[in-house]
């Protein structure tokens, strides 16, 4: 399963998209910490960056925080242990990747409800990659 997801907002504290399956449908909205532009020299802040544009495989394996099976993105430059999972506002990210439904600014809820919808989605997948990319440039 290939899915994608495209930044739509950049704020100084957290980053805004949209996560989609291979037909391009959304599943949920995603919020990560804050974008930087590695391209443009800003460099990485531990627990407080959006991770690199880029496609990246993700497999699911059992979180010691979390005591459960969540998705992980592996070979992300400079991070270790990049997780998709719940969770609410920037302060809950920690460098991963929340989703749930962005209906107030900078928050996202039914963030748990989201996360079972994405994993039943791809429960039985043998191979998944994520592609992030943005809406603005920085190149």
């Amino acid at each position: 399963m290939k899915l994608t997801l495209t930044r739509i907002a950049k704020r100084a504290d957290y980053t805004i998209g949209r996560l989609a399956d291979e037909k391009g449908e959304k599943i949920c909205d995603t919020l990560e910490p804050t974008w930087r532009d590695y391209k443009g020299g800003e460099k990485k802040v531990k627990g407080r960056s959006a991770v690199p544009e880029g496609t990246y495989k993700v497999v699911v394996t059992r979180s010691p925080r979390f005591g459960r099976y969540l998705p992980l993105l592996v070979g992300v430059p400079g991070f270790e242990g990049v997780r998709i999972h719940s969770g609410n506002t920037s302060r809950d990210t920690e460098g991963c990747m929340l989703v749930g439904q962005n209906l107030q600014a900078g928050k996202l809820l039914w963030s748990r409800l989201e996360l079972e919808h994405l994993m039943k989605l791809i429960e039985n997948e043998k191979e998944i990659s994520l592609t992030i990319k943005n809406t603005w440039s920085n190149d």
